[in-house]
């Protein structure tokens, strides 16, 4: 349904600029809006791409005035697109399924009140489960686990036994919690399993993404601190602790007994090595490759990972190499034609 600009406009608390009687039928980022829609752009150095929209208005910060083009001038202009995507494609109402009689549960599995349980889904021996939890279709809860009130699992998760989850906690897809640790020793020339008697704990209000794997313990847990956002096809080894509110991106792999402080952050396929610490709000950059502890407030590039001033310096003489060498040969060329040349006067000076 159509809504007028100066309704938007009213709705997340903005000002409306030009028509405020335009009618406007849907929402879309700039490349993909048509006419009648509304696009956004959040900093003033975008204002150029504006000419390339087909939108018939934008959502933009207070301080801009786009030229040409109806807007709605906001704070935030991500929270205020956000309320008017959700306006114009309302998500799906939830409802409430209870326990699915094709799902398997194990007698003495404990559910609170409100528990969803899909049909596919199994339930362990002696699982707790708090109360308005999900179990999505065909996700596995083993034996001994403890999962917080409001947790979501999503389809084919699989938390292997005494798995803790913390309340209103995200699991995605696919994610794999508590599989066992790649620890081996070397015995009469095999290579044999070392002990994997330990678990994983996940705090309060944490969500991995899809495709992650977090490894069990040897012997106590692998802990993921409160708040902490993990995203897809991420890998987290055997007795790793991280810190608080973390934000792991996509396919970063991290060793053993590595540990984290608070408000970490590890950009993609970042790789950190074993048995080292990262410092409260350390920053990683992307593809980094991290040998060592890396201290606190630190923001951290390349492999091996070093300061970001430092390995931007780096980075600036490499990309000067071709240059460098092509100076080289030219003056080990000059260097020969001078010497070929003292080589002749000496001969014709002898003669």
């Amino acid at each position: 349904m159509a809504v007028s600009l100066a309704e938007l406009a009213k709705w997340v608390g903005g000002a409306a600029l030009g028509d405020g009687g335009l009618a406007i039928t849907g929402a879309a980022t700039l490349s993909d809006a048509r006419p009648g829609e509304i696009t956004f752009i959040n900093s003033a150095d975008k204002a150029q791409r504006l000419g390339q929209t087909a939108a018939s208005a934008v959502v933009v910060p207070r301080s801009l005035a786009p030229d040409g083009l109806a807007a709605i001038q906001v704070d935030d202009v991500a929270a205020a697109f956000a309320a008017i995507v959700r306006h114009f494609r309302p998500p799906r109402e939830v409802r409430r399924v209870g326990v699915s009689p094709r799902a398997v549960l194990r007698p003495s599995a404990r559910l609170g009140v409100d528990v969803d349980v899909y049909p596919g889904a199994t339930i362990g021996d002696d699982v707790e489960i708090g109360a308005g939890s999900t179990i999505h279709a065909g996700a596995h809860v083993m034996a001994g686990c403890k999962l917080g009130e409001q947790v979501t699992i999503f389809s084919n998760a699989v938390l292997y036994e005494n798995t803790v989850v913390g309340p209103r906690s995200t699991i995605h897809a696919n994610v794999v919690l508590g599989g066992f640790g790649f620890g081996y020793t070397l015995v009469a020339g095999r290579h044999q399993l070392s002990a994997q008697l330990g678990h994983v704990e996940i705090g309060a209000d944490v969500e991995i993404g899809a495709g992650t794997t977090v490894d069990r313990g040897t012997y106590g847990a692998t802990v993921i601190g409160e708040g902490t956002k993990i995203d897809n096809l991420v890998m987290i080894a055997h007795n790793c602790r991280l810190g608080r509110h973390n934000l792991i991106c996509s396919q970063v792999a991290i060793a053993g007994s590595t540990t984290t402080g608070d408000y970490v952050t590890m950009a993609g396929q970042v790789g950190v090595r074993d048995h080292v610490h990262i410092g409260d709000r350390a920053v990683l950059g992307g593809q980094a490759g991290v040998p060592n502890d890396v201290a606190a407030d630190s923001f951290v590039l390349g492999t091996p990972a070093r300061p970001e001033r430092e390995q931007k310096r780096i980075f600036a003489a490499v990309a000067k190499l071709p240059d460098m060498r092509r100076e080289f040969k030219a003056l080990r060329a000059a260097v020969a034609r001078l010497e070929a040349q003292a080589g002749k006067s000496g001969r014709n000076a002898a003669a």
